[in-house]
């Protein structure tokens, strides 16, 4: 629990940072690419994460590898992380900066399942439709579910919209045992 209060406060100073200095969406491209690093270099977040290694050593490759590549403000916000030790923290803190921006804009964020990734216009107007059902700005993270066999389901803020073959014959199902 105590975690999830460091996440949201460190998320918090970084959403109201970038805010203060005009550079809410250099921070949040910023963080996306520090994820997309992490993921393809394993170690590079093992690195960053492992509490062996001092934190003296880990500003020093920070500032090396990213100094003149990420803002001031994401180079300075890494050494801290390294600093108070909470770099295992950050794809929760990059989260946290991401509710609070949608918060911001006014968008409820969720999820949508599809078989194969859906390409940015089918997203879009998969976003516009939840949006008018739901009667809300809807932005969504496309994941795939091979298990769907076709359609897809939609998930915001806990209420499931299922327009997949899955939930379709489900419902048909349970109209003929009735």
């Amino acid at each position: 629990m105590s975690e999830l209060t460091v996440e949201m406060t460190y998320g918090r100073a970084l959403f109201e940072a970038a805010t203060d200095c005009g550079k809410v969406d250099v921070i949040l491209n910023e963080l996306d690419q520090l994820e997309n690093l992490f993921k393809e270099d394993p170690q590079l977040y093992e690195f960053f994460c492992t509490p062996v290694i001092s934190a003296e050593k880990k500003k020093d490759f920070i500032l090396k590898v990213f100094d003149g590549k990420l803002s001031q403000e994401m180079v300075n916000f890494l050494c801290v992380l390294a600093d108070k030790r909470r770099g295992k923290s950050l794809p929760r803190i990059a989260a946290q900066y991401k509710q609070l921006l949608n918060e911001r804009d006014g968008y409820a964020p969720g999820e949508i399942y599809s078989v194969k990734p859906l390409s940015a216009e089918e997203l879009a107007s998969m976003e516009e439709q939840a949006g008018k059902l739901l009667q809300k700005k809807v932005k969504l993270k496309n994941l795939t579910d091979p298990s769907l066999v076709g359609g897809v389901k939609i998930f915001v803020e806990g209420k499931v919209i299922d327009a997949s073959i899955q939930g379709r014959l489900q419902d048909l199902k349970n109209l003929m045992v009735m």
